[in-house]
């Protein structure tokens, strides 16, 4: 508790505050077409289509790997950027960018539901992954794309980069086993991923510069 309101002690300057307040806007926003573009994209859905490796794989009950373990991988980044206010801002807008960059994705690949995929528990958190993930949301996989977007913001601490591109990896290879998505959604996904941050560096050059370039803050 002490060291989160040391991270926090005089970083609050009437322009970080303002672009903290713009950084909730574009979150809240790209949520709402998230929502919008993930149900037109769900009732557009056609066929299937054939994949290489979801043909050639069996289909491994990963439930809750890819329920479960993305909501506790929610909660990580979310308590991650509170406590570390220096990538806060940044972090706040690169995902609200990842989030609307992708529904627009989603919105133009309307491929049906792999019939071998995973059916999925009604456990705990499905209701609120339901709120978040929508049938027929292919292209890109954001259980693979998110955690290597985080690992992108956090690069310069070793131990959360490689912690959230384990993680990264860990859910593409579940996605894959579990075939909730096809194979080009998941090795799409690190090159879509990195071009969005390349983007929201351009975009939002001061929330940029204020995280440390090297060593762990």
């Amino acid at each position: 508790m002490r060291s989160f309101f040391f991270g926090h002690h005089n970083f609050w300057t009437e322009r970080n505050k303002k672009s903290f307040y713009l950084g909730l806007l574009l979150l809240a926003l790209s949520l709402v077409i998230q929502a919008g573009l993930g149900h037109y994209s769900a009732r557009s859905a056609t066929n299937f289509v054939g994949d290489i490796f979801l043909d050639n794989l069996p289909t491994v009950d990963l439930d809750f790997i890819i329920v479960q373990g993305s909501l506790l991988m929610l909660v990580i980044g979310i308590l991650l950027v509170a406590q570390k206010p220096r990538y806060l801002l940044f972090a706040v807008k690169a995902v609200s960018l990842f989030i609307i960059v992708r529904a627009f994705f989603v919105s133009l690949t309307h491929i049906g539901i792999y019939p071998r995929q995973l059916a999925f528990d009604h456990s705990i958190g499905s209701g609120i992954y339901d709120l978040i993930n929508f049938q027929a949301n292919f292209f890109f996989s954001g259980h693979t794309g998110m955690p290597f977007l985080m690992a992108l913001i956090f690069w310069p601490d070793k131990f959360w980069r490689w912690f959230f591109v384990s993680a990264s990896v860990l859910f593409a290879a579940s996605v894959l086993l579990a075939h909730v998505h096809y194979s080009i959604d998941v090795f799409a996904a690190p090159f879509m991923t990195y071009s969005i941050f390349k983007i929201a560096e351009r975009l939002f050059p001061y929330d940029h510069s204020l995280m440390p370039r090297a060593a762990s803050s």
